[in-house]
């Protein structure tokens, strides 16, 4: 077992799309004892797997005389959920201060992948030596956590008697949020909308994210500016205020926060000035901007169902010529997609049981045509074991069944969504459902298709429908509503986009891993988009 120390990267490793920061807390029990006199002395490592090697990415303090230590130093990784990243953890005794790993004795190591750990928020497994077997009784937990504040504030705000600053008229008033910046200045966090010929303005409410106005610190001082708008930019000071979000957090609905508007140039001047009007504060509310991770930490699993085109235009599966071809590799274009995308979702689902589902054959015994069948042949239990398992039933049905027509993706779509339909019963943010259609061609019912994706953009459900071969997929990039709103055919309007198609020919010659970031790539932000729509936090999520 060879470790290697590598110099730390200029930036954060994987793609620059980066979801968010997560930080990684690590425990360990019952470590091996590899000192004489006294007790070991570990510490941990993270490697993160790039372009198939090993990288260190940190290391934890060394925790003396202490074979179950919980580790003060926290990892902080850079998440990509349409990323597989692979990590391991590896502790070690310290005997030298030497940096070199082998110098020091092993204590055993845990790998899996990021999408592991969050899916779970915490997980305790078993240390192993290098050949594999068991460290002792060592373990191993560790536990992840989301590094942002996503909490936003919602402030409505009013003005009343402000100063007049227009000769022929009144003002136009509008409101400037500043923050204290790390150089000592004010910095501009929000600008209103101006309000037109009022000395008592009603704003429009507006959100913004709680670190933004103070960083997240409720107690921070926040300048709030009030001036008269001029469209040569030459805008008339009316007065300010210093406050607390804190304090604005004492406005309520039925009995609003009056804040006295000061210009110091008046104050100083007259000796009877009192104001130059008031700004109320007519509510502000604190909530929490729930992201895709929220969800999964809280709990969320994400249900995988595969749906496989087996109609004539694919070939014989038994000639090269077929996409169903199963090369002496072991694979053709619909295995690559299965697993590209398949290896990143089965990290979200506990139970790793995929529903595998076939359309467009003519099955045994009566060579009847169906547009929904188990590709395993148990209609009662279409489950795979992980993505293996789907792959498995895949090369073992093709001998079984004749590739016949029309390319019907309805049956599959109302499928999956009756089961998502039946997850909404919960009213909980516990399940999402992702249909993976591998398709040749052109949909022989488009209007039934349209019809179903919009009835399933209601649901807690996305489509992504991956292209093989060379044909036109101008109807796929039809589904794909990402230039315009899908309709059916009675008219209605899809809710949300929920389709997302690329054609697998784009990533013949690239890395395998660039098909799934593709495929994944809108999938979080449907996630989060269907739940709030719903008014559904995270399962285990907590208050503002």
């Amino acid at each position: 077992m060879a470790y290697t120390v590598t110099p730390s990267p200029a930036g954060p490793v994987g793609s620059q799309y980066c979801v968010c920061k997560v930080e990684l807390s690590i425990c360990g029990q019952n470590l091996l004892d590899r000192d004489v006199t006294s007790k070991s002395d570990p510490f941990c490592v993270l490697f993160m797997e790039v372009n198939g090697k090993w990288v260190e990415l940190d290391r934890t303090e060394t925790a003396v005389n202490n074979l179950n230590p919980a580790f003060a130093k926290k990892f902080i990784v850079d998440y990509h959920f349409e990323e597989v990243q692979k990590l391991k953890f590896a502790l070690f005794d310290q005997d030298k201060s030497s940096t070199q790993l082998y110098e020091h004795d092993f204590l055993g190591e845990f790998s899996c992948t990021l999408g592991t750990i969050v899916s779970s928020k915490k997980i305790t497994r078993t240390l192993l030596l290098g050949n594999g077997k068991p460290a002792g009784k060592g373990m191993i937990t560790i536990a992840a956590q989301e590094l942002s504040d996503n909490r936003v504030i919602t402030l409505s705000m009013a003005g009343r008697k402000l100063d007049k600053k227009d000769l022929f008229g009144k003002s136009d008033p509008f409101l400037e949020f500043y923050k204290p910046g790390d150089d000592g200045k004010w910095m501009l966090v929000h600008r209103t909308e101006v309000i037109k010929y009022t000395l008592d303005p009603v704003w429009k409410p507006f959100t913004v994210p709680l670190v933004s106005l103070c960083d997240g610190d409720l107690e921070k001082l926040i300048k709030v500016v009030c001036y008269d708008y001029d469209s040569d930019g030459g805008h008339d000071f009316i007065g300010e205020l210093q406050t607390s979000v804190a304090r604005l957090c004492e406005a309520q609905d039925a009995s609003p926060l009056e804040l006295e508007c000061i210009n110091p140039k008046k104050q100083k001047k007259k000796k009877n000035y009192k104001n130059s009007g008031i700004i109320i504060v007519k509510s502000c509310k604190i909530t929490r901007d729930f992201s895709f991770l929220d969800y999964i930490l809280g709990g969320c699993q994400l249900m995988f169902t595969v749906g496989i085109d087996f109609t004539a235009s694919n070939g014989n599966p038994q000639e090269p010529s077929s996409l169903h071809y199963i090369n002496p590799l072991g694979t053709n274009e619909y295995l690559s997609a299965i697993w590209a995308v398949g290896q990143i979702i089965q990290d979200y689902d506990s139970d790793k049981m995929f529903p595998a589902l076939g359309f467009g054959a003519q099955l045994p015994p009566d060579w009847k045509v169906s547009h929904e069948f188990a590709i395993n042949f148990n209609p009662r239990n279409p489950f795979c074991s992980g993505v293996e398992g789907i792959v498995q039933a895949y090369s073992a049905c093709l001998p079984h069944i004749r590739f016949y027509g029309p390319t019907n993706f309805s049956p599959i779509i109302n499928h999956v969504a009756r089961f998502a339909a039946q997850a909404t019963q919960q009213e909980t943010a516990s399940q999402y459902f992702i249909l993976l259609i591998i398709t040749d061609g052109v949909i022989s019912d488009m209007d039934e298709t349209r019809h179903a994706v919009v009835q399933a953009s209601k649901l807690p459900m996305s489509i992504i429908i991956v292209g093989v071969g060379n044909a036109d997929f101008a109807a796929m990039e039809f589904l794909d509503g990402d230039s315009r709103v899908l309709h059916s055919y009675t008219g209605e309007e899809a809710v949300r986009d929920i389709v997302q198609f690329v054609p697998f020919r784009n990533f013949r010659n690239v890395p395998k891993e660039t098909l799934a970031k593709a495929v994944l790539a809108e999938l979080p932000q449907q996630v989060v988009q269907y739940f709030k729509h719903q008014n559904l936090p995270p399962i285990n999520s907590e208050p503002a």
